[in-house]
C-alpha cells in the first residue's frame, strides 16, 4: 500500500509520513524542497508538490501513481513570500480533489484546524472551511481532523513562540493568556491518521482533536518554562493594543518570507477558539491521547530545546541589528564620514583609486544589509559578509597595520561582527 502524505517536510506531515512507514505503508512524501527534505528522511519516495503549480487536476496524476491513501498536511497561516492561501486551501485542494475522484483513490485525510470557521473573521479560518466544503462535496471517501495546539519534540510555528516566551528572563508577557487549548501530541495525531486510512474507518466526518487536558495559554507558557528548567517568572496579561504593532510587523515580516506566529491572524484564531473537543476523536480512532503533562513529562527538555527557546527572539534582533549595521556603515560612508574616509584610504596609499573603492565599499555594504533581511538570502548573504570583511581585514592590515592599536579599534571590532555573522547563517533553518 502507498500513501501520499503532501506537506511531509512540515512539523505534522513529516510525524504523518514516519508514522505510515512504521506501520508497513510506502510513503510517496510531497515536498517544496524535497531535496533538502530526502536528505533527513531518505526512506520516502520524495516528489515536488507545490500546490501554487498544481492548480489543475492533470498536474496531480504523477503524484497520485499507484497511491492508495491521499493525507493532506498542507496549510499555511497568511499570504506572504512563497505562501498563498488561496493556492493551498482552494484552489490546490480543488485539483487534488478532483485528481483523486479521477484515479479512483479509495481514501483523502485532510488536516485542518480548530477554528476553522468563517465567524473567526480570517482569510485563514474562510480558506480552511473552504476546503472542508470542497471535500464535503466531493465523492471521496473523506475525512477531517482538525487539532488542536500541536505540540512535538521540535517546535515550529505557535509552540516555538511559546517556548521563545517561556525562556525570558523577567517576566512572560502573554495576550489572549486566559484563553483555553488543548493541546494535542503530534505522536497521538500521526497515530489516528494511520488508522483512519485503514478499511473500515469513519468516513465523510469533519473530527476535531484536542488532548485530554485543558489549560489557558497563559498556564501553558508556565509549564514550558518549567519544563526547560528555568527559575519560576510572572505572567503578565499584553493588552491587544500594546501587542497590536508588535502583530503588524509580523504581517509585514511574513510578506518577506520571515513567517512566525506572531502575526493578526494568529491571534484572532486564538481569540476566536483553538480548544477543541478531546472525545470524539478519540473514541474514532480508538486511541488514548496524551495529556500536557505527560508529553513534557516523556520528553524532558535538552540545551537543544533551550538553546532554540532562548534564540527564538535573539536571533531576529540580531538579524535585525547586524542589517542596520551595514546599512548604516555604507550611508555614513557615502554621507557625513566620506572625507574622513577618503582620508584614510588615501593615507593608505590607494591614491586615484580611493573614490572608486569608497563608493563600492558604501554602496556594497548598504545592499548587503538590505539583501540580509531577504529571508531565502539569509544564510548565504551573511557569509558573504563575512568573507568580505575577512577581505577587509587583509587589505586593511597591509596599507594601515597601525589602526589595529587604535583605541577605537576599527579593525577590532569587525570581529565580533564577523562571528555575529557566522551565528547568523550556522542558526539558519527552513523546512
Amino acid at each position: 500500500m502507498r500513501a501520499l502524505v503532501l506537506g511531509a517536510s512540515g512539523l505534522i506531515g513529516a510525524h504523518a509520513a514516519r508514522a505510515f512507514h512504521a506501520a508497513g505503508w510506502q510513503v510517496r512524501a510531497g515536498a517544496r524542497r524535497p531535496k533538502a527534505a530526502r536528505a533527513l528522511a531518505p526512506a520516502f519516495e520524495w516528489a515536488a508538490a507545490k500546490f501554487e503549480d498544481l492548480i489543475d487536476p492533470a498536474a496531480w496524476a504523477p503524484l497520485l501513481a499507484d497511491v492508495d491513501v491521499v493525507v493532506n498536511c498542507v496549510g499555511v497561516l497568511q499570504d506572504g513570500a512563497g505562501d498563498r492561501l488561496e493556492a493551498a486551501h482552494l484552489s490546490g485542494p480543488r485539483a487534488l480533489i478532483r485528481a483523486c475522484e479521477t484515479a479512483k483513490i479509495r481514501r483523502l485525510i485532510h488536516i485542518s484546524a480548530v477554528g476553522a470557521d468563517p465567524q473567526a473573521g480570517t482569510a485563514y479560518a474562510r480558506t480552511k472551511a473552504g476546503t472542508e466544503a470542497l471535500l464535503a462535496a466531493s465523492d471521496l471517501d473523506w475525512i477531517v481532523l482538525r487539532p488542536s495546539l500541536v505540540l512535538a519534540p521540535g517546535a515550529y510555528g505557535g509552540t516555538a513562540m511559546l517556548r521563545g516566551i517561556a525562556s525570558l528572563p523577567l517576566a512572560m508577557p502573554v495576550t489572549g493568556g486566559d484563553k483555553p487549548v488543548r493541546p494535542v501530541w503530534v505522536g497521538d495525531l500521526a497515530q489516528a491518521m494511520v488508522r483512519l486510512a485503514a478499511p473500515g474507518a469513519p468516513s465523510s466526518q469533519i473530527i476535531e482533536a484536542g488532548g485530554p487536558q485543558e489549560v489557558t495559554v497563559a498556564g501553558l507558557v508556565a509549564k514550558f518554562r518549567a519544563w526547560l528548567g528555568l527559575p519560576p517568572a510572572p505572567v503578565f496579561d499584553l493588552p491587544l493594543w500594546l501587542a497590536a504593532p508588535t502583530l503588524t510587523v509580523g504581517d509585514l515580516l511574513g510578506r518577506l518570507g520571515w513567517t512566525s506566529s506572531l502575526r493578526t491572524t494568529s491571534m484572532k484564531q486564538l481569540l476566536y477558539n483553538v480548544a477543541g473537543d478531546s472525545r470524539a476523536w478519540a473514541e474514532a480512532v480508538k486511541i488514548t491521547p496524551k495529556s500536557v503533562d505527560q508529553m513534557l513529562a516523556d520528553h524532558p527538555a535538552t540545551s537543544a530545546d533551550r538553546w532554540q527557546a532562548r534564540l527564538y527572539f535573539v536571533r531576529p534582533l540580531s538579524i535585525l541589528a547586524l542589517g542596520v549595521f551595514w546599512i548604516a556603515t555604507g550611508l555614513i560612508s557615502l554621507g557625513p564620514g566620506w572625507e574622513a574616509a577618503l582620508g584614510v584610504l588615501q593615507t593608505g596609499g590607494y591614491g586615484e583609486a580611493s573614490v572608486a573603492i569608497l563608493v563600492g565599499g558604501g554602496l556594497m555594504d548598504v545592499v548587503l544589509g538590505i539583501a540580509l533581511w531577504r529571508r531565502a538570502w539569509t544564510a548565504r548573504i551573511a557569509i558573504l559578509m563575512a568573507l568580505s570583511t575577512v577581505g577587509y581585514l587583509i587589505a586593511g592590515t597591509i596599507s594601515l597595520p597601525q589602526l589595529w592599536g587604535d583605541p577605537l579599534g576599527p579593525w577590532l571590532k569587525v570581529v565580533p561582527m564577523m562571528a555575529l555573522c557566522l551565528f547568523i547563517a550556522a542558526t539558519d533553518d527552513r523546512r
